[in-house]
């Protein structure tokens, strides 16, 4: 059942990075294209802000996971070497 949790939180996180960069990408676009405060600047920055705020975030949510799975298999290994003495 754990397994089943930490699995569904993976997909969790996947679909919210790509949700994340779409939401950058279009927000980004639709600065571009705004009348009265938009323009190419404002877009990159968007873009740029933006990009770095999910690497950030969705780097942050994986190292998580993978904390949690070393902790696993290094729990596993030590039973194995527990067992063999």
């Amino acid at each position: 059942m754990r397994d089943f949790f930490i699995r569904s939180f993976e997909a969790i996180i996947g679909i919210g990075i790509v949700l994340s960069v779409l939401a950058v990408i279009v927000s980004g676009g639709a600065a571009m294209f705004d009348r009265y405060h938009g323009g190419l600047v404002t877009a990159l920055g968007i873009w740029i802000a933006g990009g770095i705020s999910v690497l950030i975030g969705g780097g942050a949510a994986y190292l998580s996971l993978g904390i949690y799975h070393n902790t696993r298999r290094t729990a596993e290994a030590l039973e194995k070497l527990l067992a063999k003495s």
